[in-house]
C-alpha cells in the first residue's frame, strides 16, 4: 500500500512543533507516529506511550584502556586531539567516554596494544502503543553520536509498523534546525509541514528550512503558530514563504488551551477551542495540498 509520510519540522526550538504534531495525530484518527527529535524527545509526554519493545542503539566505537597492560608511556595522551585521555586520582591513564570521538588513533598506535575498541551503546529506541496509534521513539544518551543514524532507524521502524498494521499515514516529529538529524528526518518524505512563529528569528530560521526542503524537492507547507502575537510579521512570513515556493497551511492563534493541554499531558485537539479549530483547518489544508501532489491519507477525526 502507498504510505504518506508527513514530517513536521521547525527552524528553531520552541515554535510549538511537537504540540502541533500531537494535535495532528489526534485528528488523523489512526497513524503511525515517529518522534525523530532524538536529542531532546518529548512527544511521549503528550501521547503517553506504553512501551512494548525496546532495543539498544549501537553506533561507532569507543576506546578503553586496559590498566593491567598499560605501561604508562603516555603516548596516547600526546596523540589524542580530543583530550579524551586523562589521568585519574591514582595517576592512571583512562579514556573519558564523553570526550572520546571513536577515531581509533590510540588503539592503532599504542605500543603495548593495551587499548580496546568495543562498540558504543549510544542510546535506545522503542516501539510503543498510544491512544492515537503505534509510536516509535528513542532516547539518545548525553553526548551520544550519530543521532542522524538513530533518526533513520526510528523512521524506518515507524514505516514498517504502518505497513504491518495497514496504516496509510506516518507522522514524524522532526528535530529543529537544518543539521544532520533534520536531513535524516526529511529524506524521502512525502510532505513537510514547517512550523514557525511570528518573530524575526522565526522568519530567518524558516528561510533556512525552506532552502533545505527546496533542495530535496519536497512539497512544503508553512504554519504560523501564535500568529496573533505579531500579525504583521505573520503576513511577512507567509509572503516570503510563498515567494520561496512553499504553501500556506494556515495559522494557529495563541490559546491558553494549549498550555492547559500540556499541563494535563494531552493534545489540544482532544478538547474544543480556538486553537483546535485552527489546527483542524491546517489538517484539512494539508490533505488538500497532499491530494494535489498525488498523496492520500486518513480522513480527519470527527469534530468534538
Amino acid at each position: 500500500m502507498d504510505i504518506t509520510e508527513i514530517v513536521i519540522i521547525s527552524g528553531k526550538g520552541g515554535t510549538g512543533k511537537t504540540s502541533i504534531t500531537a494535535a495532528l495525530a489526534v485528528l488523523a484518527g489512526k497513524a503511525a507516529v515517529a518522534d525523530c527529535d532524538v536529542d531532546a524527545a518529548d512527544l511521549h509526554l503528550v501521547l503517553a506511550p506504553e512501551v512494548d519493545h525496546r532495543e539498544s542503539f549501537i553506533s561507532g566505537n569507543e576506546a578503553v584502556i586496559r590498566s593491567a597492560d598499560c605501561t604508562d608511556c603516555g603516548y596516547c595522551l600526546d596523540l589524542c586531539r580530543f583530550d579524551a585521555i586523562q589521568r585519574n586520582e591514582k595517576g592512571e591513564l583512562f579514556v573519558d567516554p564523553v570526550g572520546c570521538e571513536g577515531c581509533g588513533v590510540c588503539v592503532h598506535f599504542c605500543p603495548e596494544g593495551a587499548v580496546d575498541f568495543p562498540e558504543r551503546e549510544c542510546g535506545e529506541w522503542f516501539r510503543s502503543d498510544t491512544r492515537v496509534g503505534p509510536m516509535v521513539h528513542a532516547r539518545l544518551k548525553p553526548g551520544g553520536e550519530n543521532s542522524g543514524k538513530l533518526v533513520t532507524t526510528v523512521r524506518g521502524e515507524a514505516r514498517r509498523l504502518a505497513e504491518d498494521q495497514g496504516l496509510d499515514l506516518v507522522l514524524v516529529d522532526g528535530p529543529p534546525g537544518i543539521g544532520c538529524p533534520v536531513i535524516a528526518s526529511l529524506t524521502g518524505a512525502s510532505l513537510v509541514l514547517a512550523v514557525t512563529e511570528p518573530t524575526l528569528s522565526g522568519a530567518h530560521d524558516l528561510e533556512r528550512v525552506l532552502s533545505l526542503t527546496r533542495h530535496f524537492k519536497i512539497p512544503t507547507a508553512v504554519c504560523v503558530n501564535k500568529w496573533d502575537l505579531n500579525p504583521e510579521m505573520a503576513d511577512t512570513i507567509e509572503a516570503s514563504a510563498s515567494t520561496a515556493g512553499a504553501f500556506s497551511a494556515g495559522r494557529v492563534r495563541y490559546d491558553k488551551a494549549v498550555t492547559a493541554a500540556q499541563v494535563s499531558a494531552g493534545a489540544v485537539t482532544e478538547a474544543p477551542g480556538g486553537a483546535t479549530e485552527d489546527i483542524r483547518a491546517v489538517w484539512n489544508r494539508l490533505r488538500t495540498i497532499g491530494s494535489d501532489h498525488g498523496l492520500h491519507f486518513a480522513d480527519p477525526a470527527p469534530a468534538g
